[in-house]
């Protein structure tokens, strides 16, 4: 009865999907596109931004061709650079404090996808200033609109400068969860491949294999559409086609340009089509130990494909098609498993371990429990898992 109850539940949500206030964000793409980012805030007629960003990309002076843009324009602005990975809700009440005392009129979201869940948190604070972050927790609790916000991803993964929600952890339950709402879509994105020109290798690595995730998650879920499914075939062949490269050559800005619209191409399948448990449990490993979620989900990804079994052949031997993996003669079960032992392969490629070390037994029960009620009923996913299976992925992913 529980599955029934969850496919039901899907099933209005799918329904009800369709006549939501859906968005995309206006782009500014190409390289050097972060140049022409504050005349067009100009144009907007905004004079005073809060930029939402982490010490490692102020450190390395990344942002500066965008702060002398800003000051060329006579653009007053704010920086908060405290942002952590899994940005927690005392960054989102800091940044909000700045925006506030120095009468901000737009957000600036500068960097991955930590920066861009903060930001998207300041928008929700201000767009319900009677709500806490905890409160506005799940689907839909904001329903009003957020200061106009600029996104731009220095990674090619996690998609947020396409997606509706922000990712937000609690320094003290260790719980990680999402605000899900049609508010928290950017209003503009710049995709400047420059802007990852000089990523380190395992941000490149674990950022790209997020993005991967985001796509097949997305393509293997019940509440596709035939636009997310597209989103999702040109994300996964670009992936394959262009991150082992952007991985060993950097420089290589084809590459990077393809990976960027992979990841914005894959975060778009995924607002609309949802994640599954690969997600879930990596949020719970966030949450915990801090985990960096593409590096978790790269890690995860192969593990949960093999389980979920049968009711994923066909959709995997469609990738497995699309990215030119298998022989005609083989049956959807063969080309599912070559197209999952060609994401391991990936990994391998790339440096990323197989496990995951650290993990408590003590806290296997809490993540359990916390995965099972991020991703049922809401997550569309294949197979419906129940708390015995999800023990059993913890078991085979930890070290």
């Amino acid at each position: 009865m529980y599955k029934v109850y969850c496919r039901s539940y899907q099933g209005v949500f799918r329904v009800v999907s369709r006549i939501l206030p859906w968005r995309e964000p206006e782009l500014l793409e190409g390289e050097n596109s972060l140049l022409k980012l504050p005349p067009f805030i100009k144009a907007k007629g905004i004079n005073k931004v809060l930029i939402v960003s982490d010490q490692g990309i102020t450190s390395i002076g990344l942002m500066n061709p965008l702060i002398e843009g800003l000051q060329s324009e006579g653009i007053d602005f704010i920086i908060y650079d405290k942002t952590i990975p899994n940005p927690t809700i005392d960054n989102i009440e800091e940044a909000l404090e700045l925006y506030k005392s120095n009468n901000c009129e737009a957000l600036v979201a500068f960097g991955g996808g930590s920066p861009m869940d903060c930001a998207k948190g300041v928008g929700a604070r201000i767009a319900r200033p009677n709500k806490t972050i905890p409160q506005l927790k799940g689907e839909l609790k904001v329903r009003k609109s957020i200061p106009p916000l600029f996104a731009i991803p220095t990674t090619a993964g996690t998609g947020s400068e396409a997606t509706v929600a922000a990712i937000i952890s609690n320094s003290t339950t260790h719980e990680k969860y999402a605000i899900i709402d049609m508010a928290l879509m950017p209003h503009y994105a710049v995709l400047d491949p420059l802007l990852t020109v000089n990523l380190p290798l395992h941000i490149t690595s674990t950022t790209g294999m997020d993005a991967l995730t985001h796509a097949v998650e997305a393509y293997i879920g019940k509440s596709n559409t035939a636009e997310t499914r597209q989103y999702s075939l040109e994300a996964t062949k670009l992936i394959f086609e262009n991150l082992p490269e952007a991985y060993s050559n950097g420089t290589n800005l084809t590459a990077r340009t393809n990976m960027q619209k992979a990841a914005y191409l894959a975060g778009a399948a995924f607002t609309r089509a949802f994640v599954g448990y690969v997600h879930a449990i990596a949020h719970t490993l966030g949450g915990f130990y801090s985990i960096p979620h593409g590096l978790a989900n790269a890690i995860i990804l192969p593990y949960v494909l093999e389980y979920y079994g049968s009711v994923v052949h066909k959709p995997l031997s469609e990738l497995a098609d699309l990215v030119g993996i298998g022989e005609a003669a083989d049956t959807p079960e063969q080309k599912s498993q070559k197209f999952i032992e060609a994401i391991k392969s990936l990994n391998q490629q790339m440096n990323i371990p197989t496990k995951i070390s650290g993990i408590n037994d003590h806290d296997i029960p809490v993540m359990v429990d916390r995965a099972f009620k991020e991703a049922n009923p809401l997550y569309p996913v294949p197979r419906i898992l129940d708390k015995k299976d999800l023990y059993y992925l913890y078991d085979l992913i930890k070290k």
